[in-house]
Parts: C-alpha cells; sequence; structure tokens
C-alpha cells in the first residue's frame, strides 16, 4: 500500500506540470504525451524500475536447503551393525524479520527508482515545451519577414513610380532591393533553423525527423503571473528523490542489525543399517533431527555498515541541501529571466507604435508628393526589430513559465 501510494503522488506531481501546460496549448500538451509513450530514454527508466521492483520478490526467499547423502563404498568386516547409507537435509533460517528488512529495503531501492522515472518524464516534457516554443519563435519570424518582404515589394514599387516622375533616385530602389535580399536571407536561415529543431522534437518522440510539427499561430504575455513561493520546491522530485534514498539508508541499517543476528538451522539425518545379531530392537535404522545454530562472532563487518549507512544519511542531507540551493537559485533566476520578458515586451509594443506611426506619416508625405526612401527602411528595419525582439521575449516569457512550472508544480 505504501508503494501505490508513492506511485500516486509522483503521478500527481507529473499531471500538475502537465495541466499548466495544457493551459498554454493543446497542441503542446499531445506533444508531451506522445513523448512520454514513445520516448526511449523513457522507457529504459520504466524497465530499470521493473528491475527494481522484482527486486522484492528475489528477496523473499529463504536460502538453499542443503541434502547430504552418503553410500559405504567398502564395508569392513565387523560384528558390530553398520549402516548402509545415510541421508540428510537441513534449512537455515535467518533470525526473525531478517526476510522483512529485505523485502522493506527493496521496496524504498523501488521507490527510489520510481522517482528517477518521475524525475526524467518531467524533464522530457520541460525539454519539449523548449523545442516547441523554439519552434514558435521560428515561424514566427518566418511569418513577420513575409510581411516585411511584402512591404518592402509595395516601397520599390513606390519607388519604381516615384522614379518615373524624378521624385527619386535609382539608388533608392537598390536600397530596397537589397533589404529585401537580405529579409529572404534571413527567412531562408530560419527555414534551415526549423528543419534542426523540428528533427529534435521528433526525436524525442522516437518519430520521423521530418513529420511536421504543428505549434499555434501567435502567443501574448499575461499581465500578471501566479506564484506560490519558494516553500513549493518541498515537492519537487529531485528533492523528493533524497527523501526516498534517505529512507532506503534507514531500511538498509534494519536490515543490516537483522542480518547481524544469528542463524538457526533445521534439519533430519536418516541412517540405514544393515541387520545384525547385536541389534535386538525391531527398529535397525535410526532417524535423527538436527539444530544448527550460526553465530557471527566477529562482528567488525556489521559494525562497519553501521557506520556507513550513518554516513551515508549525512551524505544525503547534503547532497538534498545542495540540491535545493541549486532550484532556488534557478527559480529566482527564471523568475527573474520572465519578469524581463515582460518588460522588454511591454517596451517594444510601445516603440512598435511608435514606428507605425512613423511610417505612417511618411506615407502620408508620399501623397503630398515628398517621401524620403532613406527614412522608410530606416523606419522598416525598426519595425522588424522590434517585431523580432517581441517574437524572441514572448519565447524566453514561456520557456521560463515552463522551467518555473517544472520546479514548483
Amino acid at each position: 500500500m505504501k508503494h501505490i501510494k508513492s506511485h500516486i503522488k509522483t503521478l500527481l506531481i507529473l499531471s500538475s506540470f502537465l495541466f499548466v501546460l495544457s493551459l498554454q496549448s493543446q497542441e503542446l500538451k499531445s506533444l508531451i504525451d506522445e513523448a512520454l509513450t514513445n520516448n526511449p530514454e523513457i522507457k529504459k527508466f520504466d524497465f530499470q524500475y521493473q528491475i527494481a521492483s522484482e527486486k522484492v520478490n528475489e528477496v523473499n526467499s529463504l536460502p538453499n536447503t542443503e541434502f547430504n547423502a552418503g553410500v559405504m563404498a567398502i564395508a569392513p568386516e565387523m560384528d558390530m551393525p553398520m549402516e548402509r547409507f545415510r541421508v540428510a537435509v537441513m534449512q537455515m533460517l535467518p533470525w526473525f524479520g531478517t526476510i522483512s528488512a529485505r523485502e522493506n529495503y527493496a521496496t524504498s531501492m523501488a521507490d527510489a527508482q520510481y522517482i528517477e522515472v518521475t524525475i526524467a518524464k518531467r524533464k522530457l516534457a520541460l525539454s519539449v515545451s523548449e523545442f516547441y516554443y523554439l519552434l514558435y519563435e521560428i515561424r514566427a519570424k518566418q511569418d513577420v519577414l513575409d510581411k516585411n518582404i511584402a512591404l518592402l515589394e509595395s516601397y520599390e514599387q513606390l519607388a519604381l513610380n516615384s522614379l518615373e516622375v524624378g521624385k527619386a533616385s535609382a539608388v533608392d530602389v537598390l536600397r530596397l532591393q537589397i533589404r529585401q535580399n537580405e529579409l529572404i536571407q534571413e527567412k531562408d536561415v530560419l527555414i534551415q533553423q526549423n528543419k534542426g529543431i523540428q528533427a529534435a522534437l521528433n526525436s524525442l518522440m522516437n518519430r520521423e525527423y521530418d513529420v511536421v510539427v504543428t505549434v499555434v499561430d501567435s502567443m501574448g504575455i499575461p499581465e500578471e503571473d501566479p506564484f506560490y513561493g519558494y516553500e513549493a520546491l518541498s515537492v519537487n522530485p529531485e528533492l523528493l528523490k533524497y527523501d526516498k534514498l534517505y529512507e532506503s539508508v534507514e531500511q538498509s541499517e534494519l536490515l543490516n542489525q537483522k542480518e547481524g543476528g544469528p542463524m538457526i538451522g533445521f534439519g533430519l539425518e536418516y541412517i540405514n543399517q544393515e541387520n545384525s545379531p547385536m541389534i535386538t530392537s525391531s527398529y535397525k535404522d535410526m532417524i535423527m533431527p538436527m539444530v544448527s545454530v550460526s553465530i557471527p562472532i566477529f562482528s567488525k563487518k556489521y559494525t562497519s555498515q553501521t557506520r556507513q549507512n550513518d554516513l551515508r544519511k549525512l551524505e544525503i542531507q547534503s547532497q538534498k541541501d545542495e540540491r535545493l540551493n541549486m532550484l532556488t537559485s534557478e527559480l529566482s533566476k527564471a523568475i527573474s529571466q520572465r519578469n524581463q520578458a515582460r518588460i522588454k515586451f511591454n517596451t517594444q509594443d510601445k516603440n512598435l507604435k511608435q514606428a507605425k506611426n512613423a511610417e505612417d506619416i511618411l506615407i502620408k508625405n508620399y501623397e503630398t508628393g515628398t517621401i524620403n526612401f532613406k527614412d522608410v527602411l530606416d523606419i522598416q528595419e525598426l519595425q522588424l526589430k522590434f517585431q523580432m525582439g517581441q517574437i524572441e521575449t514572448t519565447k524566453l516569457y514561456y520557456v521560463q513559465s515552463a522551467l518555473i512550472n517544472y520546479l514548483i508544480n
């Protein structure tokens, strides 16, 4: 029952992490579910857990039963009755509670291994999320480049029209064409990046590298983020793992104390004898019950094991404290970067609106007969810079949110 409760607890931890992500995108949740089902690394951890669980059955057994048999090969000539053969059986039994202690130790090790499975699943979900948001960034940038290339084409047509009436120079047309070439180059680079990231994401799901991955078209940044404090780190499986390891050492010490006790053996020996005038009883054969005791007189081995277990518990506690400090630092950094992303996004949004106003002013100037295509290019570059910056900060925001969810949910 204790083992089942452990399963339920870790599954709830994983489910809460996936639930937070599903609020953002159903497509992302589907990708995570597929990765959890098909990823070879997760299967490897599952097999390791099954092996650890099977150890419980392995330790729930008694020592081998000993059978001994002997036959008189050459019988001396004697008046006394001679035995023909003898058969003996002996079963050693560990001290009371030893088998239960072995089972508890094996179960604690299996629980610790199950935590490893949960950690691997959560890390996989985080990796899928990071690749997903990276794909969103790449494709959103491609869309922005397509719109800017189309915008430059319209500016180029304006420049050609102005060139015919002497209101623009050939240099203006060339500048616009060069800028278009640069944006086309950026788009081509993004197409190659998309292939690489998509292949990496598909590999996590153990499917063909070129399977198309669908992502959302747009994402926004909420005004506020819920945060439940650093205390939530205590339920992170990376810390629960040390609790399970600590428990396994305690169970190891209980087992060590039991194995330091004596072993008791019970057996039976049967001796078959020849007929002899000296035997007056009707029972010539002998049956002899046997009791054996194995006492560990030299107990230095068990004393040393106790000392090692004490040191191991101190080591595990130190490891847990160290990992808690690292997770706290990671959480603090992720929160800071997420807040920075929101600040940058809001600033870029303001700048983008102002750049759009400047563009409108330039277009109106064209209607009055004057336009400076160098200024048009400058404004277009600013707009593109702010648009790309918004996409990057949006991706950064959700990557850091996924990390925060990994750490505290």
